[in-house]
């Protein structure tokens, strides 16, 4: 069974269109969305999340549908879409105890493993974090109430190189683990080269490529060996890619 099933999802904005979006993210599996800014990864995102209803489409989270079955999906789904909207000045311990009230299935002896392998400190307040630290809180919040499928929003952008490394080790980690699928956005090829079974390349609100990194390499030998060149050529414009599977 996939974790995520998207299919033909549509959705017009003035200037923009997201048109017939459609991927799949598998068990145990970690999907980078890759494609510049203004791409349509957000959107995208959001679509899948039902922050954003959708012109068309479908959208199944373990089989199920969105839009019949919200509530029971989104349980089973922990999100980071850009900056948290924490309050800085309170502690960590404090807005866990809130959030966990939202959760009927909700582990402290997880959040506790969490917070441990994450480096997380409960008395600090959100404005002592780094950019990092507060990307993993948001994982330790998900993991805590039992998350199936994390939908990351550019989490490792603005992050230095150190961090960067770090999360895409925890995203790795996690899903050899067992302990999630993980769907991430980014425009950061690198990371992507790291961590990523799968590769959905998106360019002007169309997807042009679900596959593995190698089958996304093949694809599109014509355009460069690696996902950085592929990418820069893509929103170039040029089609010179291979039609290999």
């Amino acid at each position: 069974m996939n974790a995520l099933e998207a299919c033909g999802l549509c959705k017009a904005y003035p200037g923009f269109r997201l048109e017939d979006v459609s991927f799949s993210v598998p068990e145990g599996a970690v999907v980078g969305m890759v494609g510049r800014n203004g791409a349509g990864k957000s959107t995208t995102l959001k679509s899948l999340l039902g922050l954003v209803r959708p012109d068309a489409g479908e959208v199944r989270f373990f089989g199920r549908d969105l839009l019949r079955e919200g509530p029971a999906c989104r349980q089973q789904i922990g999100v980071a879409l850009g900056e948290a909207g924490f309050y800085p000045k309170k502690k960590l311990k404090t807005l866990t105890a809130v959030a966990a009230r939202f959760f009927p299935d909700w582990d402290d002896g997880t959040y506790r493993r969490c917070c441990r392998d994450f480096g997380l400190d409960g008395e600090k307040t959100v404005d002592q974090l780094s950019a990092g630290m507060r990307v993993k809180y948001q994982l330790a919040l998900a993991m805590s109430h039992g998350a199936r499928l994390l939908i990351l929003d550019e989490p490792t952008s603005g992050l230095d190189p150190v961090s960067r490394d770090e999360l895409v080790a925890l995203f790795r980690a996690l899903a050899r683990d067992g302990a999630c699928s993980i769907l991430f956005s980014t425009h950061i090829t690198s990371d992507l080269e790291k961590c990523a079974d799968r590769i959905v390349l998106i360019r002007a609100g169309r997807v042009l490529c679900d596959d593995t990194l190698d089958g996304c390499l093949r694809r599109f030998a014509g355009l460069g060996s690696t996902l950085e060149e592929i990418l820069i050529s893509v929103e170039r414009g040029d089609s010179r890619g291979s039609d290999a599977p």
